[in-house]
């Protein structure tokens, strides 16, 4: 997941407040992101066009057809 922290750290103002944690299933990879409060917008974007694309892109580098991916935001 160093490939997503990079991502969203290169995102945001406060860098050091980004935290990304991991938990895995039989089913399914959930993923949590939390920023700052004043980077939520940066990460989210216009319309959710930027936490769309980071969705897309980790879902295709790090998906498998038997395993589903989640993003959320906190």
């Amino acid at each position: 997941m160093g490939f997503l922290e990079f991502t969203v750290k290169s995102l945001v103002d406060h860098p050091e407040e980004v935290e990304i944690s991991q938990r895995e299933t039989a089913e399914a990879i959930e993923i949590t992101i939390k920023v700052a409060k004043e980077d939520l917008g940066k990460v989210i974007g216009k319309n959710g066009r930027v936490i769309k694309a980071i969705r897309t892109v980790v879902r295709n580098i790090f998906g498998t057809p038997k395993k589903r991916i989640t993003i959320s935001i906190a």
